[in-house]
């Protein structure tokens, strides 16, 4: 268990971690390239701009942590959970959010590329400016998410999803149209 440690560019690479417990610990530019950290939770803990590229975060949790521009490439994430988190210009291509509850999260231009938000339900999320190309969308409930500044450049990726009359429109405007 890591409670309240300042783990900031601490080198992580390759370390055996799984089912550790971190609680409010700072970590920025910390370096978790290829960890074993299945089953691990991380609660309020602070990781902005951190290396988890290649980690093993299988069954594991983030609950209220700030992981603006984290990168989660490569990484092996079966049932990962994000909740109330910051991922703000994160990288996290190719990652499965297929459905889960998203709740609070904070992906605003984060490179989503082929993320898979099949059958997802967004509350209280934001997508803003996100990088969209290729994700998967179908029976996704998008309600809940701040669509602004997407571009439909391939309105197919969204068939199937549920959006709302507002973001109909703001996803009209984006295009140029008036929506009266």
């Amino acid at each position: 268990m890591f409670e309240a440690c300042n783990v900031k560019q601490a080198n992580f690479t390759g370390a055996k971690l799984g089912s550790s417990v971190w609680s409010s610990c700072k970590g920025g530019l910390a370096d978790f390239t290829g960890c074993d950290l299945s089953e691990s939770r991380f609660e309020a803990c602070d990781f902005n701009n951190s290396s988890f590229r290649g980690t093993t975060l299988t069954a594991s949790s983030f609950e209220r942590c700030k992981l603006t521009g984290a990168n989660l490439s490569e990484a092996k994430t079966l049932n990962l959970s994000f909740t109330e988190t910051r991922l703000a210009d994160a990288r996290l291509p190719g990652l499965s959010f297929r459905k889960s509850r998203l709740n609070g999260l904070d992906l605003q231009m984060a490179d989503l590329r082929k993320c898979d938000f099949r059958d997802a339900i967004f509350q209280d999320c934001s997508l803003r400016d996100a990088n969209l190309v290729d994700c998967r969308f179908e029976g996704a409930d998008l309600r809940g998410a701040d669509l602004g500044g997407i571009r439909l450049l391939n309105a197919k990726q969204f068939k199937g999803a549920t959006i709302s009359r507002d973001q109909a429109g703001q996803l009209l405007a984006e295009l140029g149209l008036k929506v009266r």
